[in-house]
């Protein structure tokens, strides 16, 4: 396997790395501290530490931003989870260090694309946290069949405040209106 850190790699070649990465037989050299996962309740980055980082990411190749995608810690993934490339930010939700909090902060994110947000749909773990659906359905990126899917499985609080919302398409704001209008009953 050659060590690409050229833009133009196409897709077969990115399954390549991606291959090699996951099995750990790849040649591919990543900063360690940008693999490094830092513990829970360590202090944060400072604001230069993080500019730094985002200057080291940005100039690298995409072989090594695959394998920062695959491998790389928090740090690394919420600034690849916004690349200009669609396949580093489906790699990204590829990582299996990623977390909860981090799959709610793209579910959120009102400029993510699609093709995230269906990556997010079709993996059971993460659909079964509330907060995710909570916010696939207020997300006016999420295509309207599966926010209005997330409807049923929200709490009237939430519901009522999506059939308010003006951030919501009207299509998800009225099917929220519905379900409250039929859990109060007929009048």
């Amino acid at each position: 396997m050659s060590d690409r850190t050229d833009e133009t790699v196409d897709d077969a070649a990115a399954q390549e790395i991606v291959a090699a990465v996951e099995a750990g037989a790849d040649t591919i050299a990543v900063p360690e501290e940008m693999l490094r996962e830092e513990p829970a309740g360590a202090p944060p980055k400072a604001p230069a530490e993080a500019q730094n980082l985002y200057a080291k990411i940005l100039s690298m190749g995409m072989a090594e931003k695959i394998k920062l995608a695959l491998r790389g810690n928090k740090d690394a993934r919420l600034i690849l989870v916004r690349d200009a490339s669609k396949m580093i930010r489906r790699l990204v939700l590829m990582n299996p260090r990623i977390s909860d909090a981090e799959v709610i902060a793209v579910a959120r994110n009102r400029s993510v694309d699609e093709d995230l947000i269906r990556l997010i749909v079709n993996r059971r773990e993460w659909m079964r946290n509330y907060q995710v659906r909570l916010a696939l359905a207020q997300n006016p990126r999420t295509p309207l069949v599966i926010a209005i899917r997330q409807l049923p499985t929200l709490g009237e609080r939430d519901l009522r405040a999506l059939a308010k919302s003006k951030n919501v398409g009207a299509s998800v704001a009225t099917q929220a209106r519905r379900m409250i209008a039929n859990m109060s009953g007929p009048k």
